[in-house]
């Protein structure tokens, strides 16, 4: 597996990683999200990525019993904090208290000593930088957490916590985790090159734009029975992607992918890859088979003439 500088973290991670949202402890029991860990690490796959809100912390707990048997010092473990663990007032958010709280509770979780990447879920407007981040760094002063990083947040609140960091002699965040894929390309107008200009990792999510890009659903088909997009729990995904617009867009990079001969979700990843700003595309699986092909597109080169016919396909 190919690996890439998170950051300024001094960790070189796979470019492509394993994610648990929507699975672990959902959609995937217990047994089979240990199996497809197991896999994920035989090829090559390090970082694991999770959250304190995926599964109300099933996910972390089913994540950490999944790496116990495995050598601590070659897993990267990721997790968040931010959303709604309960009632109580330490129990979202990212204020001091609250990150503290979490962070304890995570760590029983996953059962490990130290987070490797602990990642603010989303920005808080209720708490001030200055708190937030004096509270990562306690927690990185403390041994609890080696580094730590934003999701979803704007350019502009990145650039204000690096600033605050420098101001305050503040350990600096090494990373963000913003949604990215061929359907999904806000990224690319400020987030990326944020990032890129301030020397942070990126841990792009959802590149497969959730299950849509590996071409199993259709305009006027049926959706395939525990596909994510089945059911109440796929309302979401249906909201967002099934539009005509979208599965225009699918047939004609389907199109381009059987002209490869290569499966459309592998040129999907593949495709996030191709900007040397991402330093990794997080993936999910339910099965060691689909691991397998995601973890291919790690090999796929994409030229730039080829780039450009997908550009013009997703017009």
């Amino acid at each position: 597996m190919r690996t890439r500088p998170l950051g300024s973290s001094g960790l070189e991670v796979p470019v492509v990683s394993l994610g648990s949202w929507l699975t672990f402890g959902d959609s995937v029991d217990e047994a089979a999200s240990a199996a497809v860990v197991r896999r994920a690490f035989d090829l090559g796959i390090s970082l694991f990525d999770t959250a304190n809100v995926y599964a109300r912390g099933g996910a972390e707990e089913i994540l950490g019993r999944a790496i116990a048997g495995l050598p601590r010092e070659e897993v990267v473990v990721a997790t968040k904090v931010f959303g709604e663990m309960g009632p109580g007032p330490v129990d979202r958010g990212l204020s001091a208290p609250a990150i503290r709280a979490q962070c304890e509770q995570s760590l029983r979780r996953l059962g490990v000593e130290t987070i490797d990447l602990y990642q603010c879920h989303r920005f808080d407007p209720q708490t001030t930088l200055e708190e937030t981040c004096r509270a990562m760094n306690e927690l990185i002063r403390s041994g609890a957490v080696r580094h730590w990083g934003v999701s979803e947040w704007t350019g502009s609140q990145m650039t204000e916590a690096l600033a605050v960091c420098s101001r305050e002699g503040l350990v600096p965040p090494v990373s963000d985790q913003p949604r990215y894929s061929m359907l999904q390309r806000a990224a690319e107008t400020e987030v990326l090159p944020a990032c890129a200009g301030l020397g942070l990792g990126v841990l792009v999510f959802s590149p497969l734009a959730q299950g849509m890009l590996t071409g199993k659903y259709g305009a006027g088909q049926e959706v395939p029975a525990g596909s994510r997009a089945a059911g109440e729990q796929g309302r979401l995904l249906r909201e967002r992607f099934f539009a005509p617009e979208h599965f225009e867009r699918v047939g004609r990079l389907q199109a381009i992918a059987d002209g490869l001969g290569v499966p459309l979700a592998r040129l999907a990843i593949a495709w996030a890859l191709r900007d040397p700003s991402v330093t990794t595309a997080i993936v999910g699986a339910t099965r060691s088979e689909q691991l397998e092909e995601n973890v291919a597109a790690a090999e796929l080169e994409l030229g730039p003439a080829l780039v450009e016919e997908i550009d013009e396909a997703l017009r």
